[in-house]
This record gives C-alpha cells, sequence and structure tokens, in this order.
C-alpha cells in the first residue's frame, strides 16, 4: 500500500535575510548594454552630430526657395523646383485643367480609408461606401460621361495611379485570397492541390515578371484587333501577387484555430459556411495582423514597378519631372518629397495596425 507523501506545513516565521548587493554597473553599460553598442552608439551620434551643420547649410541656409533653373545652380537645394513641378509629380502628365479630379480622387480614397479607421464603422455600408467611391474614382479619372473630358490611362499618373492600383489589388485580392486559403486546407484534392498550385506558382515569380507577362505576352496571346487597357493588366498582376501572398498570411491565422472552435459550431447547429464566416475567418484574421500589414506594405511600394506597362506611378512621375533641361536636375530633393509620401502612408498603415492588434488582443484577454 503507497504511503501519503508528508507534508510540510511551517509552524514560525522564517528568520529575516539581508536584503540582496545591488550590483555596480557603470553608467554607459546600463544605457547601452556592452562596449561594442556603446562604440557604435557613440560613433553614430559623433556622425549626426557632424552632418547635422552640412544637411542644415544644404537645405536651409544655401537652399533656393523662389526662382527657376539658373537661379538653382549653385550648392543648396533646389526647393524651388518642387514648388514649379509638384503638379508633375503628384499627378504625372494629366491634363493640368482638369487635374482638380485627380485631387478629388486622392480626396476620396484617403477619407474612406479615414472613415474605415473606426471599428464601428465596419459595416456593409463601408463597404458599399468603399465600392460606389472606387468606381467614382475611375469615372472621375476616365471622365467621358457627366460632361467630364475624356482623359485616356496613358495620361494618368502620380499619386492617384500609386492609391488606386493599392486598393483595387488588395480589394481584389482579398476575397481571392480568402478561397486559396480555405481551398489549400480543402479535404478534396482537387482544390487544395489547385489553390497550392497558383499559390506557389504567382509566389515564385518576381512581381516585375508578371507585369512582362502582362505587357508585352499578353497582347500576343490576344485574337487580333482584341487589346486589354495596360492599366488593367497591371492591376491584374499585382491582384494575383496580393492574392498568392494574402492566402499564405491567412493560412497560418486559419492553422492557428484550435479544432475545438469548429466542433463547437457543429454543435451550434452551425454549417461550414456560417462556421467560417462568423467564428473561423474573424479569429484568423485577427492573428495575423502584423503580416497582413507587411504585405499591405510591400503593395503600396510594389506599384513603382508600374512603369514597365507604361503606367507612370509616384515614383516614375518623380523621375519624368527630373528630364526637363531646364533644371539642373534635383534629384535628391524630388526623391525626399517621394519618400516623406510613401513613408506617411506606409507609416500609417503600421501604426494603425498596431494599435487595431493592441486592441484586439485586449478584447481576447477578456
Amino acid at each position: 500500500m503507497t504511503q501519503p507523501t508528508p507534508v510540510f506545513v511551517r509552524q514560525g516565521a522564517t528568520a529575516p535575510r539581508p536584503a540582496p548587493v545591488a550590483l555596480s554597473r557603470p553608467l554607459w553599460l546600463l544605457l547601452f548594454g556592452d562596449m561594442a553598442s556603446a562604440a557604435m552608439t557613440l560613433a553614430g551620434l559623433l556622425a549626426l552630430v557632424w552632418m547635422l551643420p552640412h544637411l542644415l547649410s544644404w537645405a536651409v541656409v544655401n537652399g533656393v526657395w523662389s526662382g527657376g533653373g539658373d537661379e538653382c545652380r549653385q550648392a543648396g537645394a533646389c526647393w524651388a523646383f518642387l514648388a514649379q513641378k509638384y503638379p508633375q509629380i503628384l499627378f504625372g502628365i494629366y491634363p493640368p485643367a482638369e487635374q482638380w479630379r485627380p485631387v478629388a480622387v486622392c480626396v476620396l480614397i484617403l477619407g474612406l480609408g479615414l472613415w474605415s479607421l473606426a471599428p464601428r464603422n465596419w459595416t456593409r455600408m463601408t463597404i458599399g461606401l468603399w465600392v460606389g467611391g472606387m468606381l467614382a474614382s475611375l469615372v472621375l479619372m476616365g471622365g467621358g460621361v457627366l460632361g467630364l473630358k475624356p482623359v485616356p490611362t496613358s495620361a494618368w499618373g502620380g499619386l492617384p495611379i500609386t492609391l488606386l492600383l493599392t486598393v483595387w489589388s488588395l480589394g481584389l485580392g482579398f476575397p481571392l485570397a480568402v478561397l486559396l486559403a480555405l481551398g489549400r486546407r480543402a479535404g478534396l484534392p482537387v482544390p487544395r492541390y489547385l489553390s497550392i498550385g497558383i499559390i506557389e506558382l504567382i509566389r515564385g515569380l518576381p512581381l516585375l515578371s508578371l507585369l512582362f507577362i502582362a505587357s508585352i505576352l499578353l497582347p500576343i496571346m490576344l485574337p487580333e484587333g482584341v487589346s486589354i487597357d495596360k492599366l488593367v493588366r497591371a492591376l491584374a498582376a499585382m491582384t494575383l501577387v496580393s492574392a498568392a501572398y494574402i492566402a499564405e498570411v491567412l493560412r497560418g491565422g486559419l492553422q492557428a484555430i484550435p479544432r475545438g472552435q469548429n466542433e463547437a459550431a457543429q454543435a451550434l447547429g452551425l454549417n461550414w459556411w456560417q462556421t467560417t464566416r462568423l467564428i473561423v475567418l474573424p479569429q484568423a484574421i485577427a492573428k495575423v495582423i502584423p503580416p497582413l500589414t507587411s504585405t499591405i506594405i510591400v503593395m503600396v511600394k510594389n506599384t513603382s514597378l508600374v512603369l514597365v506597362v507604361g503606367l507612370f506611378d509616384l515614383l516614375s512621375a518623380g523621375r519624368a519631372a527630373l528630364a526637363d533641361p531646364d533644371w539642373p536636375a534635383p534629384f535628391a530633393e524630388t526623391y525626399l518629397l517621394i519618400a516623406l509620401i510613401y513613408f506617411i502612408l506606409c507609416f500609417s498603415i503600421s501604426r494603425y495596425a498596431r494599435w487595431l492588434e493592441l486592441r484586439m488582443s485586449r478584447g481576447a484577454a477578456r
């Protein structure tokens, strides 16, 4: 017979023990961790201190804020170039008299984005607003109706192209990504292997090669007299890429859902579609917000590759503006403006995703 394990119960108070001796460490070790990190940090600070006066001298003291190309032929920054060329950088070769239309498109897209930030606005009405807003954007940019002057897609460019391609590729790619992710986890071999083939094929090809296929090979394979607009071709390539990458992100989220969630839904009488839509997908998306954010940011920056199909996005429009022979080609100033716009877009997406992740994690902890 097994003897019971004796239980020790303390009968008296424990004798007091002396406090631990505080370890004295140098201040630089407390701040930087080790000698190598301290040396690298100090070197970076010294380089910054050395560069800052030169940068201020170039950008502010000797900077040219007004005038033409002759005034800019000196060592300072040529901000006057941006003051005169910003319409071309932001809107490409869109007709100057009609540039209020791309301005309205940018305001519309950014306004819809701000409206969609609040979780209380995640309703069917918001989806309808996005669909209507994106269709209205195409009407505004293209014209030909409602008394608007027709403008071909070859004249579209700049920031509107970047925003339109990003929103359309993600909006069309996300439903396709959901189907591919669910198909890859399906029990039937046909949808599973078909989804695996599509995902691995698209992810195994660089976006640049897909854009070349859309630009060069696709017109050759079409029947004579049939053509597809180059904006649609670029959008198709970017949609496939976004769908393939988002599908893999969602698959990781689906694999993290415990099997008990499906079993509980079946016990409640929910069918497969109701279980997926109401229980599985919301939890999977909440688990993959960080990688999903990275994919969205990558798609924003991938719009800079559409020059290969003849579209002038924000970066390409800036390069075209630098080709003016009357100016001394201020590359640094132009690229700083373009980098600032990309940074604002990507950083805003990243911070919002971080806030959303924290909000959902607090809700799950409750």
